[in-house]
């Protein structure tokens, strides 16, 4: 049987939907988030409807884990019967245009945009629809479930494009490591063959007597601590881990953020032990550790919009 892994989230989405009330009183219910560390959801909604506002804060905690989601319900109260005009007073506005164009030998027509700005011209022929809370809440509640369904697809899809983009960053991370990794031992046996060298040239020609032996091994104990071996298997487990989550779905974003500062200290870590190392392999150990910081924080950046 296949396993169907859960969707990752991104936090930030969009969806909107129009309606109307069985009287009338049309209306357009929005959702928009953006990234949070909880789910805040704010309501911008016309007073007196705090019954709607329960039911929607209630469907939100069961369909989002964060965010910072602003609901906007905008009521539309147009009369329900359309626009009219009054004909007998545009007869009358188009006859005296007429007979005074042809008093003064004028060949001007009427303006049908000037008669429309005539106080009393245009006019409803039906009242606006009044507020009927309970018819409200249930068309709106109704639309509620389909808009946080296209609005989850929406997350999804951006969720999708976030976990690419993630798993790119781990390829660059890996290769990163592959690059630096032959390069330890050299560095290692430079750094060894620098101490050694530095405290010959401090001990020759003096007076004071010093173990040979022990100075080499005191030596060979400060490059042991200079190896980056460990950096690196940590670089590498952590990769890894991100991987798996990445594969497993589901809700990443704070446990893909702690492996980063994990990762982020091991860069640190690394880049710290070869500080001063020779130039050339040395070099390049430096350069891959700094392009390694930039990833982790470009991963960073993405991992903060998922849920």
């Amino acid at each position: 049987m296949t396993t169907v892994n859960p969707p990752v989230y991104s936090m930030t989405g969009f969806a909107r939907v129009t309606g109307q009330t069985p009287d009338g009183l049309g209306y357009t219910l929005s959702i928009k988030s953006v990234n949070h560390r909880f789910l805040d959801p704010q309501f911008r909604m016309p007073s007196g409807l705090d019954s709607l506002e329960l039911a929607l804060r209630r469907l939100l905690k069961e369909h989002l884990v964060r965010g910072h989601v602003d609901v906007t319900l905008q009521l539309d109260r147009a009369a329900r019967s359309g626009i009219q005009y009054d004909r007998a007073l545009m007869a009358a506005y188009i006859a005296a245009f007429q007979q005074a164009a042809a008093e003064h030998s004028l060949s001007a027509t009427p303006n049908i945009n000037d008669a429309f700005r005539i106080p009393g011209m245009i006019s409803a022929d039906g009242e606006p629809t009044a507020l009927n809370a309970a018819l409200l809440e249930a068309a709106v509640l109704a639309d509620a479930l389909p808009l946080l369904a296209q609005f989850n697809l929406m997350r999804a899809r951006e969720g999708a494009e976030l976990v690419a983009e993630l798993q790119s960053c781990m390829s660059q991370l890996e290769h990163s490591v592959t690059l630096i990794e032959p390069l330890r031992i050299y560095v290692q046996r430079a750094y060894f063959d620098r101490l050694r060298s530095r405290i010959e040239e401090i001990t020759t020609g003096s007076n004071i007597h010093l173990d040979q032996q022990r100075i080499l091994q005191e030596a060979a104990v400060l490059a042991e601590r200079s190896d980056i071996q460990e950096e690196l298997v940590r670089l590498r487990a952590h990769i890894a881990h991100f991987k798996e989550l990445l594969y497993a779905g589901g809700e990443l974003g704070k446990k893909l953020d702690f492996l980063l500062q994990e990762l982020n200290r091991e860069a640190n870590t690394l880049l710290s032990k070869t500080n001063g190392a020779a130039a050339g392999n040395g070099l390049r150990i430096t350069e891959q550790g700094l392009a390694i910081k930039t990833i982790i924080e470009k991963a960073r950046e993405q991992v903060q919009n998922l849920e």
